[in-house]
């Protein structure tokens, strides 16, 4: 018996909305590379390593930072409980509980220039971890003498990001793969999520349908500023700035009922 012609098989509807989500200072309250530097004895580092730092190699910079921590015998248990206590944002965990209760409109990533032990470690913590299509972090992992390794994300050639990530890239890569896993259907619009400079440039992919959301009075913010004042005509995004989460959710419940 062959099936009525009028029914077709159910489809998962592909959800319409992207939101890239920064993790330091933005789904969590502060700096986790800072947040981890108090599991050290004496909870800071000393002024020849802090010296050390070179502008524009912060990875090659943490690597440092965790190869003397683990010198100075500061075990992954230590390690994790110091990310585990990191406080969210305000607000934050009512944005992704909102967010979550609308997941068939909105596909959630992670794009940080943290690590991913750190924030796997942090988002398990919170109960949010399944909530991520993607995270795209600095590979981190404990080697067999207990030392947290971190590696760069990938090399670009984009002069305005650190060396080892360049957040547009790692945006626009994406984009073009879900596009072409969607059949060729674009998010209709993208939202990003963050708080500091190098969220500038991924910010530039967004087109005038998409908004930029950065966290208020903090480096992206105060770059935007800028940028709008001199009218650059590269930026093309809504700019909607937020103190809380609970800003974001008001700004996407009325995208929503449009």
């Amino acid at each position: 018996m062959t099936a009525p012609s009028n029914l077709t098989h159910a489809v998962p509807r592909e959800q319409r909305f992207l939101v890239l989500f920064d993790f330091d200072e933005t789904i969590i309250n502060e700096s986790s590379d800072d947040a981890v530097v108090r599991a050290l004895p004496g909870q800071r580092l000393p002024d020849w390593l802090k010296n050390s730092y070179r502008e524009g190699h912060y990875n090659e910079q943490m690597q440092k930072v965790l190869a003397y921590m683990a010198e100075e015998g500061v075990s992954k248990d230590s390690i994790h409980s110091s990310i585990e206590r990191i406080p969210p944002t305000p607000g934050l965990l009512n944005l992704l509980q909102y967010l979550q209760s609308h997941q068939d409109d909105f596909e959630l990533v992670v794009v940080s220039d943290a690590n991913m032990y750190f924030i796997e470690t942090w988002l398990k913590r919170a109960g949010v971890h399944h909530l991520f299509r993607k995270i795209f972090t600095n590979p981190a992992s404990f080697d067999a003498t207990g030392r947290l390794v971190l590696l760069p994300f990938h090399s670009h050639s984009c002069s305005r990001c650190p060396d080892n990530m360049c957040k547009q890239v790692i945006l626009r890569e994406y984009l073009a793969a879900r596009q072409k896993e969607r059949g060729g259907a674009p998010f209709q619009r993208v939202f990003y999520i963050g708080d500091g400079a190098n969220d500038i440039c991924p910010s530039l992919v967004l087109g005038p349908r998409d908004t930029a959301f950065p966290r208020r009075d903090f480096p992206m913010h105060r770059l935007l500023q800028g940028m709008q004042q001199s009218q650059e005509a590269m930026f093309k995004a809504n700019v909607v700035p937020w103190a809380s989460g609970e800003d974001i959710v008001d700004s996407l419940k009325k995208i929503m009922e449009r």
